[in-house]
């Protein structure tokens, strides 16, 4: 089951709207902590950055001590449940890693989804071999990875594309992801194929950036991102930078403009989705 909304970019949202309504109220973390008879600062601090699933309890709270008025009281209160949500859907999620888990909320919600991949074909294209194949390869640095149920979690996410009101997707893959490099041939055939099959999906785009082409200017990103943005246009657009060992979630307007900017770039660049198609399927006899 879809979720209607996405639990990070709730969370944060959410955050940003406590923040701004405590510094309205000329109110310092310390001074509305004394005031709930919190602790510390910390728990306050978490909620207001989105770093934490918020209780409903304590943002009516927070609601209450800066004299919110409805119907803006009320919008924050849907705001925060989506934020906190437990719907039977997040239950199938129980066996992914926290940062797949990060993944799964913002394709979930998402209207459209961007992404740039340098050298792997993107887990919401991955066919099943290919997933074991680069999960159990990241298992090598993260040996307490669960490469079973890893692989469950990619096809789980993968389901946001074949729902009933699935999100755009389009995809900027460099071609350097389509070589075979160490993958055993059928592994590698049977991904080419299905990413030639996937394109006949209309929400779905790829285009193929080939080998030696860069963005005009010679811009390149430096890592693999994926940006999101969301059927609520107050929900923050973001952007997920993908590193070794963490991921760096952006959300503020300068960052992800300069994203947005380098997108249109590699478009621009990129095979169109009829040469890509074509590209793909020649790579497939080869």
């Amino acid at each position: 089951m879809p979720l209607p909304t996405s639990p990070v970019i709730r969370r944060v949202r959410l955050g940003a709207e406590l923040r701004q309504l405590r510094r309205r109220e000329a109110l310092t973390l310390e001074q509305v902590c004394d005031r709930l008879g919190w602790a510390s600062t910390s728990k306050l601090s978490r909620i207001e950055l989105g770093q934490s699933r918020p209780d409903l309890a304590d943002v009516l709270d927070l609601l209450d001590i800066y004299q919110v008025p409805a119907p803006a009281r009320d919008a924050l209160i849907v705001i925060a449940r989506d934020a906190a949500t437990s719907r039977g859907w997040w239950k199938t999620l129980g066996e992914m890693s926290e940062r797949q888990r990060t993944y799964a909320e913002l394709e979930a919600g998402a209207a459209h989804i961007v992404e740039y991949q340098p050298a792997v074909v993107p887990g919401l294209l991955q066919t099943p071999e290919y997933a074991r194949f680069r999960v159990s390869a990241g298992a090598l640095f993260t040996p307490e990875i669960d490469v079973d149920a890893e692989v469950r979690a990619r096809g789980l996410r993968q389901e946001v594309l074949r729902r009933a009101d699935p999100a755009r997707y389009t995809v900027v893959l460099a071609e350097a992801a389509c070589d075979p490099g160490d993958l055993p041939v059928p592994v590698w055939r049977e991904q080419l194929r299905h990413l030639v099959a996937v394109t006949g999906l209309a929400h779905v785009t790829i285009r193929l950036l080939p080998r030696g082409t860069a963005a005009d200017g010679g811009l390149h990103p430096l890592t693999p991102y994926s940006w999101y943005a969301f059927p609520d246009p107050a929900d923050p657009r973001t952007v997920m930078l993908e590193a070794l060992t963490t991921d760096v979630r952006l959300a503020t307007v300068l960052d992800v403009d300069r994203y947005e900017r380098m997108t249109e770039a590699l478009l621009a660049a990129a095979l169109s989705p009829a040469e890509t198609v074509t590209a793909l399927a020649r790579r497939v006899g080869e």
